[in-house]
């Protein structure tokens, strides 16, 4: 059985964190044209500002889920899983540990932000219970924003 773990970020993870997040948005490239934003970030930076959730499949660094506090709400900055994880449903996984640190928080909502043209992803979400408060130009894109009202607020 392989065993899966969680382990908060330290200042020594920025490199793989972001070899992981240029990674997992490869794809989207062809899509819209440039790298998404997740790509362009200097994460030793990005590890002093936020919470770094890592994800680990047996040995290997599988996915992440970046947060920060954003007023009376969780900011989901950016969730990533490597290509040869995706579909495994550690996404899923770390949207729930998302929802759970804002509760223990008392934060009363989680809220995100995606390309509209990301298709799969706004399902995704929707999926889970997020709803589209508004929509915005942004980066010569479109950006979705969404939230979920998290359990017992």
């Amino acid at each position: 059985m392989t065993v899966v773990s969680l382990r908060l970020a330290e200042a020594a993870d920025a490199g793989a964190i972001g070899a992981l997040t240029r990674e997992a948005y490869a794809k989207w490239v062809p899509l819209i044209g440039r790298e998404p934003l997740p790509m362009t970030v200097d994460y030793a930076q990005a590890l002093k500002a936020h919470r770094f959730d890592l994800l680990h499949v047996g040995g290997d660094l599988a996915a992440l889920i970046e947060t920060a506090q954003d007023g009376d709400g969780l900011l989901v900055v950016n969730v990533a899983v490597r290509p040869a994880f995706q579909g495994r449903g550690l996404g899923v996984r770390l949207m729930t540990l998302a929802e759970q640190i804002a509760a223990e928080a008392g934060l009363l909502r989680v809220r995100l932000y995606t390309n509209q043209r990301f298709a799969a992803n706004i399902a995704l979400y929707a999926s889970l219970g997020y709803r589209v408060d508004r929509e915005e130009a942004l980066n010569g894109g479109v950006a979705v924003h969404m939230s979920k009202q998290v359990a017992g607020s």
